[in-house]
């Protein structure tokens, strides 16, 4: 069994504001996602599809799963619906043929900036949040 250890309160203070601030910074998102025209699933899909690492504006399911933590199948299942909506698109690889490349469609291009526009003073908002956590 572990040995209890005091918690300081200023850094349970700072953690709390922290949590605090991401769940409101979440519900804001979900709400500014539905006004966009997007369910909050279709918002993080759109999201880390045209923020994809390499700047590329594209991925794949595997590269979705990973950065959402789903499984393979239920990002499948969600890209589907997406394609379906018109707000993204598919491509088969030149390279392999059993790898598609995702990527936003024009609507969902336009959804998706429309949301994440209205969210730039939420992200900064908790951008100060992860400065004073820090202790800066």
């Amino acid at each position: 069994m572990s040995e209890f250890r005091e918690v300081d309160t200023s850094a349970v203070v700072r953690v709390a504001a922290f949590r605090a601030a991401l769940r409101s910074f979440l519900r804001t998102t979900e709400r500014t996602a539905r006004a966009s025209g997007l369910t909050p699933q279709r918002y993080l899909l759109l999201l880390m599809i045209k923020g994809a690492p390499d700047g590329s504006e594209q991925t794949t399911v595997t590269e979705l799963s990973a950065r959402l933590q789903l499984g393979q199948s239920t990002v499948t299942e969600l890209v589907k619906r997406a394609e379906q909506a018109g707000l993204i698109e598919r491509e088969r690889s030149d390279v392999d043929g059993r790898v598609a490349h995702v990527r936003l469609a024009a609507e969902g291009e336009r959804r998706l900036a429309q949301a994440f526009t209205a969210l730039a003073d939420e992200r900064r908002a908790l951008q100060r949040i992860f400065v004073e956590l820090d202790g800066g």
